[in-house]
């Protein structure tokens, strides 16, 4: 039984099950991930249970772990009144806390807020001089590459001389993957907040949902081939991409080129001017329907658009 409906509970019930365990997955409310985009929790749950994991919703998390002391097997209780009998392991993933506990900030006068997480402007700067802190502890994007970043430009910042004055580290449209079967990847906003952001009349969503080519000589139903789920969500008149969403087989490692073109400010016009490669599952992002009909406004600094001239290095020519 894994406990949870984040990153690491959909990541360990994945792999268990594949490994041929029989797994049982604890939500508190209808479904894992709800914090992402619809398209990505509802996909993901759809396969998990394709696949045989057994997903206990709306729960309001486990009351007590019940040991039969001669077997060691075990009884979970949930909080809905039902129960899951004959477990030998419950892993739980229910989240975690910043271990600051042994650094007395307190008596630093370091100012933290609830959840016990240290505040910090742009800068990675507390409110003492001289104390720096980034990464988890801070609460804002819970991932190692970002603590990373922060960690370069904090360095860079303090050590590399004038020409990095000022430089920090950006937590916006910060791409991740969750390591689920199949793999997610995602970045920007979900549907949802992108209409509360930006208004719903202002976003344009196009999805796609198909079995990856993969799966074309399995001689199964189609609807037991694993799905790939792609959405796209664009906002403005220029329909600038703020967010991209993908599950299936390939996600993760399709996600880092997507995530430069958003980072650079990408429209639909942009994918859509950008030659697809066949036969991938990323050629869908470029060909999304309806493909070619978005306003011809680029994001892009040297627009693709029309056949444009491909953009040129600066070369120093001798004087």
């Amino acid at each position: 039984v894994v406990v949870g409906a984040g990153y690491i509970a959909v990541e360990l019930a994945g792999v268990l099950q594949a490994l041929g365990t029989d797994t049982s997955l604890v939500v508190r409310k209808g479904k894992a991930l709800r914090e992402f985009d619809d398209i990505l929790a509802d996909t993901l749950d759809d396969e998990m249970q394709r696949q045989g994991i057994n997903v206990f919703r709306d729960t309001n998390g486990v009351e007590k772990i019940e040991v039969d002391e001669a077997t060691g097997s075990k009884t979970v209780v949930l909080n809905n009144g039902e129960k899951i009998e004959g477990v030998d392991t419950v892993l739980m993933a229910t989240g975690r806390a910043p271990l600051v506990g042994p650094l007395n900030l307190e008596g630093a006068g370091v100012q933290q807020k609830q959840g016990g997480y240290i505040v910090t402007n742009e800068y990675s700067e507390t409110n003492v001089d001289g104390i720096f802190a980034l990464g988890d502890v801070c609460g804002n994007v819970e991932l190692t590459p970002m603590a990373i970043a922060a960690g370069r430009r904090l360095a860079d910042r303090l050590f590399g001389g004038p020409e990095f004055e000022g430089v920090k580290v950006s937590y916006e449209n910060v791409p991740t993957v969750v390591f689920s079967h199949p793999p997610i990847g995602t970045i920007g906003l979900s549907e949802q907040q992108a209409i509360e952001k930006y208004g719903e009349d202002n976003i344009k969503v196009y999805r796609s949902k198909f079995a990856n080519l993969y799966y074309g000589p399995w001689q199964v139903e189609p609807d037991d081939k694993p799905k790939t789920a792609m959405k796209l969500v664009c906002a403005g008149d220029e329909e600038l991409v703020v967010g991209l969403h993908v599950i299936g087989m390939g996600a993760d490692e399709m996600l880092q080129g997507f995530g430069i073109a958003m980072k650079m400010g990408a429209t639909k016009a942009d994918f859509d001017s950008c030659v697809a490669i066949h036969p991938t599952a990323s050629e869908e992002f470029v060909t999304l329907f309806p493909w070619g009909l978005s306003k011809q406004e680029s994001g892009a600094k040297v627009s693709p658009l029309n056949g444009a001239q491909t953009a040129e290095p600066k070369i120093a020519t001798e004087a």
